[in-house]
């Protein structure tokens, strides 16, 4: 049976829950060596503003805890999904995550000896975001300690070239290297090219999955698929010419030529 994933991942927790989700067929796997799938090592002092929240409380210590990733657009402001703060993918409240983190500086989770563990003072999530299409889906989260300005990724302009359909994109993250929940503990990254509106609403044109909305969405991959966000990555940046335009939000399967990655559109969203 496949299953239609929200992006964010569940190591350490219920090992074959990575993100509940509704019922649809599962994605075909892919390469073992690739995570955001089809991608390759990419590293953090190329890419200060890739950062990774983590909680060890909730999904123990063997990566830093990390269950989705963020990006730093301003000293003490990172952008994430909306549905990784949620109860459903923390397993409680989020009142209940005291050792809530952003991590930066860290190309693999499993040392502690590089980059930085920075406590989250405030979460505002979109009032806008609604998780029945996963519509307007990015929380804005508070450090309580400030970044380095250099960590900083500039945000797209609504209607702005980097955005529009044919733009070649970059993914980040840690998540699932083959739609089956094997976990990254390195960043990686992956080429993919935004697609036109009207092939992301034939995508998801409303269903169990979500529904494409182009006023808060933005879609995609590769036309021969095996290019993709997977589970694990959500909240990540997709990035073109140097300025965030999305973040890894939901989709069906990973890498899915019919099936491309749904992306929140900063530009339409972000405060």
């Amino acid at each position: 049976m496949r299953r239609r994933w929200n992006r964010s991942g569940r190591a350490g927790l219920v090992a074959a829950v990575a993100v509940l989700a509704a019922p649809l067929s599962g994605p075909a796997p892919a390469a073992a060596d690739s995570v955001v799938v089809g991608g390759s090592l990419a590293s953090v002092d190329d890419h200060p503003w890739v950062v990774a929240l983590g909680s060890r409380d909730r999904f123990g210590s063997e990566r830093s805890g990390q269950f989705c990733g963020g990006v730093v657009v301003g000293e003490r402001t990172v952008l994430t999904a909306a549905h990784c703060v949620d109860e459903e993918v923390l397993g409680v409240a989020l009142s209940r995550v005291p050792d809530l983190r952003v991590i930066s500086g860290r190309d693999d989770l499993r040392s502690s000896g590089k980059g930085r563990e920075t406590a989250v003072s405030g979460v505002r999530v979109n009032p806008g975001y609604d998780p029945a299409t996963n519509a307007g889906d990015l929380a804005t989260l508070t450090l309580a300690e400030s970044l380095p300005a250099s960590a900083v990724l500039p945000v797209a302009r609504p209607g702005s070239a980097e955005e529009k359909p044919g733009s070649k994109a970059t993914v980040f993250g840690w998540g699932d290297t083959t739609g089956n929940g094997t976990y990254s503990s390195r960043l990686r990254s992956v080429g993919v090219t935004v697609l036109e509106d009207a092939t992301c609403r034939r995508a998801y044109p409303g269903s169990s999955v979500g529904r494409y909305e182009a006023e808060t969405m933005l879609c995609a991959g590769d036309a021969r698929g095996g290019r993709d966000a997977c589970q694990g990555d959500s909240g990540g940046p997709l990035v073109a010419g140097g300025k965030l335009i999305g973040l890894v939000s939901w989709g069906s399967g990973c890498g899915r030529a019919s099936s491309p990655g749904v992306y929140t559109r900063v530009s339409a969203v972000a405060p």
